[in-house]
């Protein structure tokens, strides 16, 4: 936030001519209110000189109250946007006016996230706007930064966030531990890491998963196939050479060639209407049926799916047996 903050005020002084301005350097005094106001409403927030990090730094070794000063900054940070004109017009009769005005078939609300996320989710909307979506995007090279020093601006967003997405992510970064403690807030979210690569990983390690991976047989119950499935949509190599038992059904496939079958069960993925089928290439001797259902324990393996060009898992039938048909019917995934 300190860099930024700084990187702004500097870039708009040596565009206007002062080339060697430093916001840095400058003394608190010299900030008035028309500067200090113009910054909180394009930046949202406001730092004095003496409070940027670098400053504080400067003085850590012999602040003896160092976490007092910290949290006093902190708090001024956070403060500094409450009572703006920017949070003060953010209230229903606004909604009105732009409903009126544009009748919008979506809105998109970059949030300044200064503000508490309450005041949004408790606001009276327009008759039939609702509050579909709440996205945090955050800065991976950051995030530890901002979460140690400021965890309360961090945590307010994501604590109601639908989606949580990371950027900048770089191979190394301890996005495991991340998607724990983020987990650990809202259980609810989606969280996605975009690497600068351009490729995406979920976060998930061997320890985020509710079945044992170090098993000599993996035991996925009926409560976990929806989970086991979309892991091994996104993670097939995790599953190599693995032996896993699920519970499920053949479906009737007329593109599977002889000795294969399909094997998964049903899904809701929205509603009664939207019925879709989670399954896997398994190659063995069990044949389809709508009414029966089996404990299959298979060979798992990840393979080039040509058609699709990407890696998949296939499964090799070991042993297969009967079974009751769940109490769910149903895969869910909420």
């Amino acid at each position: 936030i300190s860099e930024n903050f700084t990187k702004y005020i500097n870039a708009g002084e040596r565009e206007a001519g002062d080339e060697n301005f430093d916001y840095a350097e400058i003394d608190d005094s010299l900030v008035d209110d028309a500067t200090r106001d113009e910054l909180v409403q394009t930046k949202g927030f406001f730092i004095y000189p003496s409070q940027l990090f670098c400053n504080v730094l400067k003085k850590a070794e012999k602040d003896e109250n160092l976490n007092e000063t910290l949290a006093g900054i902190f708090k001024d940070i956070e403060g500094s946007a409450i009572g703006t004109d920017s949070e003060e017009d953010m209230k229903p009769q606004l909604f009105v006016e732009l409903n009126k005005q544009y009748r919008p078939e979506r809105v998109i609300i970059e949030y300044n996230n200064v503000f508490k996320f309450a005041k949004l989710n408790t606001m009276q909307l327009p008759p039939r706007w609702e509050l579909v979506q709440v996205i945090t995007m955050v800065d991976a090279t950051t995030y530890d930064n901002y979460m140690n020093n400021m965890r309360q601006l961090m945590t307010d967003p994501m604590q109601n966030s639908d989606l949580i997405l990371f950027n900048r992510v770089e191979n190394g970064m301890p996005i495991s531990t991340w998607r724990r403690q983020l987990r650990a807030m809202n259980n609810t979210t989606t969280i996605l890491f975009e690497f600068t690569d351009g490729h995406t990983d979920d976060g998930v390690s061997d320890e985020d998963l509710p079945y044992d991976m170090k098993a000599n047989i993996i035991n996925i119950t009926d409560e976990q196939f929806g989970l086991f499935y979309l892991d091994a949509m996104d993670h097939p190599n995790r599953y190599d050479e693995k032996t896993i038992r699920i519970k499920g059904q053949v479906f009737p496939d007329k593109g599977v060639p002889a000795g294969f079958f399909r094997f998964g069960r049903l899904a809701m993925t929205c509603c009664a209407n939207d019925i879709a089928t989670l399954s896997l290439l398994c190659r063995g001797d069990l044949k389809p049926s709508s009414s029966k259902w089996y404990t299959l324990t298979a060979k798992a393996q990840c393979v080039y799916n040509k058609a699709q060009d990407h890696d998949m898992v296939a499964l090799m039938q070991i042993d297969a047996v009967p079974a009751v048909k769940p109490k769910e019917q149903y895969v869910t995934f909420t």
